[in-house]
């Protein structure tokens, strides 16, 4: 089985190198072997574990999820009920967030309605909304209102 160094799987794979160290340590990918030179060596199975991670990232997982999902693909006997579960439950977190969005997206709209055309900023009803909603809501209220109308990075 060909090996390849840390950047060459980095480049394989379009993943950065601080990526790939990270999800070692988070035991997602097998440590690999080291050279006599003490770099690591991946191999094959490496460069196709980090795809399917990083596949499951690109579809919004978490790593939590992806980890119960390497569980069940390092166990191919095992029954794939808890990974239609772990998918039906992903669907809903994405369906919940598509809504958020759509809540942040009306805020948007309404707040852009505010202000149609350029003027001093001491006169923009953008800025004027945001500063009334801002005061209006309570500091504690102020974070569960953003949970609720927008998502987090």
């Amino acid at each position: 089985m060909a090996t390849m160094r840390i950047g060459e799987l980095s480049s394989a794979c379009s993943t950065p190198i601080e990526t790939i160290r990270y999800y070692e340590r988070e035991g997602l990918l097998p440590q690999p072997p080291r050279s006599s030179g003490n770099f690591r060596l991946y191999d094959t199975l490496h460069r196709e574990r980090l795809q399917f991670i990083r596949y499951c990232r690109g579809l919004d997982m978490s790593l939590d999820e992806v980890r119960l999902l390497l569980r069940f693909k390092d166990a191919p006997e095992r029954d794939c009920g808890d990974v239609n579960a772990l998918l039906d439950e992903h669907l809903e977190h994405v369906s919940r967030r598509i809504r958020q969005l759509r809540a942040l997206q009306r805020q948007l709209r309404e707040l852009r309605g505010h202000c149609g055309s350029a003027r001093s900023a001491g006169h923009c009803g953008i800025l004027r909304g945001l500063t009334r909603a801002a005061h209006d809501a309570p500091a504690s209220g102020a974070a569960a209102a953003q949970r609720q109308s927008h998502v987090a990075g």
